[in-house]
């Protein structure tokens, strides 16, 4: 049976408010369907449909085609995958923004860290040029004065708090602490007008709900699959390289202190 052809809205099935309000391309539900001039707009919520009837000319086109939004995508894929690298490459082609959310993280606590943290940092600042007790008496009072200095340093807030626990234990960051942060690219220039590509987020069921709960929709979502062995060809070299740095600082050390020891001796 031919059915009859739908006219739709200026904004097709994405919620005609949303694209107003909030600048983002978010489908409509046939449920919350609504006919204006003979054209059909779906929304995304009845409150966006009850908006729309009070006010229609607010949100449809008059003199020119309504603006959509920019490009927004959220690369996903597990640690090694390669996100990153392509990340680069698409926005430097299409000269949107690269965030790269764990990054940014870390940029907002290392004004009191004074380093990065987590596990691929921590192997960087093990404790394996430990100064032998016989010696410590030499380096009592620096000692001292760099760890009150460090205690005094790392006084985190509640926020900066739980950022750190998800950067060192994974620990998942509350709705809360993500409403500081990531509604800003969605909201705020000048991501709002540019667009990005948010690497390495969504992580979770709990962030991808997170999302669709607050209304920042993505205009796709890229997941990279690789293989293991691609990722082990990757990330080993680098690994490898930085160990026998590591091997090579630690015997040089070694060498110090049997030189320190015999200044002490005479």
């Amino acid at each position: 049976i031919k059915q009859k052809k739908r006219h739709m809205g200026d904004t097709k099935h994405f919620c005609p408010v949303s694209l107003k309000e909030d600048f983002v391309l978010y489908p409509g539900l046939q449920e919350n369907g609504a006919k204006y001039k003979e054209k059909i707009y779906y929304f995304s919520t009845s409150d966006n449909r009850d908006k729309f009837l009070n006010n229609p000319e607010e949100y449809v086109a008059h003199n020119e085609p309504l603006q959509a939004p920019p490009l927004r995508v959220c690369l996903l894929g597990i640690h090694g995958a390669g996100k990153t690298t392509c990340a680069r490459e698409i926005t430097d082609k299409l000269g949107i923004f690269h965030i790269q959310f764990e990054e940014y993280l870390q940029e907002l606590i290392l004004p009191k860290t004074k380093r990065k943290v987590g596990p691929p940092y921590d192997e960087d600042h093990e404790d394996d040029n430990k100064i032998p007790e016989e010696l410590e008496d030499l380096s009592q009072t620096i000692t001292k004065t760099e760890t009150e200095k460090t205690e005094q340093e790392v006084e985190l807030t509640d926020e900066e708090q739980a950022i750190k626990a998800n950067l060192t234990n994974n620990t998942e960051l509350p709705p809360e602490v993500l409403d500081k942060i990531v509604p800003d690219w969605w909201n705020k220039e000048p991501f709002r007008s540019t667009g990005f590509i948010l690497d390495g987020f969504p992580r979770t069921l709990d962030e991808a709900s997170y999302l669709s709960e607050r209304g920042l929709c993505p205009d796709v979502a890229i997941y990279i699959q690789v293989e293991e062995g691609d990722i082990l060809n990757r990330l080993f070299p680098p690994r490898l390289k930085k160990w026998k740095e590591k091997r090579l600082k630690k015997k040089e050390y070694k060498k110090k202190l049997k030189e320190l020891k015999a200044k002490k001796r005479v």
